[in-house]
């Protein structure tokens, strides 16, 4: 949901995914187009638990919560870190919605769900009689797990009942180059999950694409907030906590985050009002957002 960014908080839903060992150049198995379903190299540690577990909605903005809203796909994730995303299905669909078999019934959940992951380059982990597990994998483990159910209460034919996905930043650039998200770099070198840290064009729909925004979450060193890049003076004065500037000297006691994108790098101090992102120019500074400000 890239076009609906609030202040405190960019709500973002992006879900990616690779297949290891299927013949592409970067061995993920991830094509432009093609099959949603592929042969691809059997995992070494498949997932053996149940293909169901009980799921529920959780009125709650939480790993916890995504953990029991997404039942036994959830389980089938090997993530890195925190799962990022899932649920249960719509629940509900129309006679003719749902597919004759496992495959069209993950291609239901493209149509029904419109999830933002790649359409093409899963493969079958598990069979059941009623549900299939459907992984999509990077280096042999589950980034994203899709679990299709047949005839479920009020959904004939084979469809969606429950999926999930690791953070964006675990699937490889292949993918996540196309999305609307922008996924930085740790001191290492490594890709650093979207929920730390990340940047993106304001929406269209505002006019305010000329901006760019900054998301830090936990990780990020300013406790989840949100700033602005904005030269052109897009966005409305009173949502900002100051006036963007793009020439200033960096204040003594910066701290580097290590964290890059590109040229830029991005730098905090003890207050968390501004970021300040070193670029191969000089050194901006990106004030905060005000809470309850936004475009929606």
């Amino acid at each position: 949901m890239r076009d609906r960014i609030i202040a405190g908080a960019v709500v973002v839903a992006a879900v990616a995914v690779t297949v290891a060992g299927c013949g592409t150049e970067d061995g993920t198995g991830v094509r432009d187009g093609g099959d949603a379903v592929i042969t691809g190299t059997p995992p070494a540690t498949p997932y053996d638990g149940p293909l169901y577990v009980p799921h529920r909605a959780v009125d709650e903005d939480s790993v916890r919560a995504i953990r029991i809203e997404s039942g036994a796909a959830g389980r089938a994730l090997e993530c890195d870190g925190d799962i990022y995303s899932g649920g249960g299905g719509p629940g509900a669909w129309s006679e003719g919605d749902g597919g004759g078999t496992p495959e069209e019934g993950l291609e239901a959940y493209f149509e029904i769900e419109q999830p933002d992951v790649p359409k093409d380059g899963y493969r079958v982990e598990r069979e059941e009689k009623d549900r299939v597990l459907f992984s999509y994998d990077v280096e042999g483990r589950t980034k994203v797990a899709v679990i299709v159910a047949k005839d479920q209460r009020n959904a004939p034919g084979w469809g969606p009942e429950t999926s999930a996905s690791c953070d964006p930043a675990e699937l490889p650039a292949s993918f996540t180059d196309s999305q609307w998200y922008e996924i930085w770099t740790d001191e290492k070198g490594d890709r650093v999950p979207i929920t730390e840290v990340t940047t993106s064009e304001g929406p269209e729909h505002c006019d305010w694409q000329k901006a760019h925004f900054l998301q830090t979450g936990p990780g990020g060193g300013a406790d989840d907030r949100l700033y602005v890049r904005d030269p052109d003076r897009v966005l409305p004065r009173q949502m900002l906590t100051s006036a963007y500037d793009g020439d200033v000297t960096m204040p003594r006691g910066a701290r580097d985050t290590g964290y890059r994108l590109h040229d830029w790098e991005l730098w905090f101090t003890g207050d968390k009002s501004k970021a300040y992102v070193r670029t191969a120019d000089g050194v901006e500074a990106w004030p905060a957002v005000k809470e309850g400000t936004g475009c929606a």
